[in-house]
């Protein structure tokens, strides 16, 4: 069935859940898994450069979120580890999540994207946005949606 999953985690407790199931999944199935975290680009306006900011601290943000894109991978490949489940982990900074998602499920010819969703609603988001609607609306992939 599927051979090749994809598994999207920012490391919240929620995107925890979906590791959990895709890996579960993917050892029932003796699946392989590529593990996926992003980060945004942080614009200048972002990095306070228009209010007298320094270009320094966006490279502290980048080694921040790299640091904290590898504790999570680090965890997550422990975690497939123990399960037995063969399994690659992927860091892709500056771009949008859901971006990244489904371009990395494309070239990666997997059968299956598993991730979280926080299921807001209303107002909450539409302010917060939601990268799992985009990745349902725009993959041509079976998406499994965790919550």
């Amino acid at each position: 069935m599927y051979q090749q999953i994809l598994i999207a985690t920012d490391g919240s407790e929620l995107a925890g859940k979906g590791l959990e199931q895709g890996l579960r999944l993917a050892a029932a199935l003796d699946a392989e898994v590529t593990i996926l975290t992003a980060s945004e680009r942080w614009t200048p306006v972002d990095a306070g450069l228009v209010w007298g900011g320094s270009a320094g601290m966006l490279e502290e943000y980048r080694t921040h979120v790299r640091k904290a894109a590898d504790e999570v991978l680090a965890a997550a490949g422990a975690r497939a580890t123990e399960l037995g489940v063969r399994h690659q982990t992927l860091y892709v900074p500056d771009r949008y999540p859901a971006e990244t998602i489904l371009e990395t499920a494309t070239a990666r010819g997997v059968d299956l994207i598993v991730m979280a969703s926080h299921g807001r609603r209303g107002l909450d988001r539409l302010l917060v946005g939601s990268q799992t609607n985009a990745v349902i609306t725009h993959s041509t992939i079976p998406v499994l949606v965790v919550r």
